[in-house]
């Protein structure tokens, strides 16, 4: 992948690169929205606990196809309120902590999720060469 950053705009204000470029014939995968629900099916207190299990199944999910965390190319990710920008933000930097070109990212604030207790949802694009 290749990080595309032109001159005569300003640079990214977090951990993210302004434009990604996919190499002709790589395999993309693309996960659903990933919600802050545990395996056991409870959810945790607060955006940074959510979004680490939201991380973690994205792993799960990429590991799954052969890739990584370094094939992710996009992250979007939806959060209920300023508030909870800090914790998936952490959560984010966390799973992206080794990787060399950072993906895009798009993060909105929505009015909420199929169930109150969710504050934080994470989806990613991500793509290997063959």
């Amino acid at each position: 992948m290749k990080r595309v950053s032109p001159d005569g705009i300003a640079p990214p204000f977090a951990r993210y690169s302004h434009g990604i470029e996919i190499p002709p014939g790589a395999r993309i995968l693309r996960t659903s929205g990933q919600l802050g629900l545990a395996q056991d099916g409870s959810v945790p207190d607060g955006s940074a606990a959510q979004a680490e299990i939201c991380f973690g199944n994205i792993k799960a999910i990429l590991n799954e196809a052969g890739m990584g965390a370094g094939e992710v190319f996009h992250i979007s990710a939806f959060v209920t309120d300023r508030s909870h920008m800090a914790g998936y933000m952490s959560a984010r930097d966390t799973f992206l902590g080794e990787v060399d070109v950072l993906p895009t990212s798009t993060l909105v604030i929505v009015s909420g999720f199929t169930r109150p207790e969710f504050v934080v949802e994470v989806e990613v694009w991500a793509a290997m060469l063959p």
